[in-house]
């Protein structure tokens, strides 16, 4: 009797087990299954609206009005295929701080216009310059893209414009939609997103790319710009894990940012923001934002990466790149602190440098 129960038991274990396992299957075959649904809805109704898009542009073009680089292969040969339209609606114009070097910029500007590479801009092609200008992501993208920090502009028709595809993003984590981000546990989604991580030595030189960003636009050439909503959704990188930033209307220069402050009326520090990150403080006495923003890019980079590097990270290093992180995450303000900023931005890139420079990756 007592082998006969054993049996019973073990055999309603085996039952059970399996059990679990079917369950996990079928919930996991409608995980993936919702997710290939949403994914492919999604792409449908941007390409809806992506043709209505290109059948305006090429009324246009083919009435002489506008004229661009891709408007041959979008409207006459058909060879352009929009595989993904995002939305270009402007948001509050771009102003370059005092430092801008404006002739370079002029020559930058009219170089990209100049579609049909004939030395000259036509008066429909300058409609079409003007027409992207008007974006904050067009000109922004511009000023960074010698530097290799937004997806490279492939041509442009009308106010229609097509970058080089960046295959990765965000910058960790896989997007899921809404209703199964909120349903999936958080330990089951540090999991999926593990999976859909790149090894440690490539996310060191995603996470160069940042720094290098940061670098680049703080006192650049065309002035200084903040980043008003830095996160790892507005970055993605490439084949060869290089950095793009692919939401540039994150971007503001700082003069803009001290502009907005100037007009704010505050009783708390609360009250003195622009976006999610830009932040000043409130001066009790005047009741007005002060002017100075409260923390520089760096110091916001360095949240983002905090998580990112500090996760897999090589034993022998950890140590020391959680010290440098979290010394890069308290840096304030950011007339005062040029020398600062620099030393840690520099320690930060030599330690990164040290891990990945022997590597094929670097």
């Amino acid at each position: 009797t007592k082998y006969r129960c054993l049996l019973f038991v073990s055999a309603q274990a085996r039952i059970s087990c399996v059990r679990v396992k079917y369950l996990f299957l079928t919930w996991l075959t409608v995980l993936v299954g919702s997710w290939v649904i949403y994914v492919q809805y999604s792409t449908y109704s941007e390409l809806c609206r992506g043709h209505q898009c290109k059948n305006a542009i090429c009324d246009k073009y083919k009435r002489g009005i506008i004229d661009g680089s891709a408007c041959v292969g979008l409207c006459d040969k058909e060879t352009l295929y929009m595989g993904r339209c995002l939305s270009t609606l402007p948001n509050n114009q771009s102003k370059l701080g005092e430092q801008a070097n404006l002739a370079s910029l002029v020559t930058q500007i009219l170089s990209v216009a100049d579609g049909n590479r004939d030395g000259r801009v036509s008066l429909p092609e300058a409609r079409s310059m003007w027409a992207l200008l008007q974006m904050d992501e067009v000109l922004l993208g511009l000023l960074l893209q010698d530097r290799g920090h937004t997806p490279r502009l492939l041509g442009f028709c009308g106010d229609l414009y097509m970058t080089e595809r960046v295959h990765y993003g965000p910058l960790y984590g896989l997007p899921l939609p809404w209703p199964l981000s909120s349903w999936l546990p958080t330990g089951v989604q540090r999991t999926v997103d593990q999976w859909f991580t790149p090894s440690w030595p490539r996310k060191a030189k995603i996470s160069m790319g940042l720094l290098e960003l940061v670098e680049d636009i703080f006192h650049g050439t065309y002035g200084s710009f903040l980043i008003c909503d830095l996160n790892a959704a507005i970055f993605g990188y490439t084949d060869h894990y290089e950095l793009r930033l692919l939401n540039n209307k994150a971007v503001i220069s700082e003069e803009q940012f001290r502009e907005r402050m100037k007009t704010l009326k505050c009783q708390t520090d609360s009250d003195c923001a622009y976006g999610a990150d830009c932040l000043s403080s409130c001066d009790a006495a005047e009741r007005r934002c002060k002017e100075e923003p409260l923390k520089p890019n760096l110091a916001k980079a360095c949240g983002v990466l905090k998580d990112y590097l500090l996760r897999g990270a090589p034993s022998g290093l950890r140590e020391e790149l959680e010290r440098q992180l979290y010394a890069c995450m308290a840096l304030r303000g950011s007339a005062q602190m040029n020398m600062e900023h620099s030393l840690i931005l520099n320690n930060l890139k030599a330690l990164l440098w040290r891990q990945i420079s022997h590597t094929k990756d670097s």
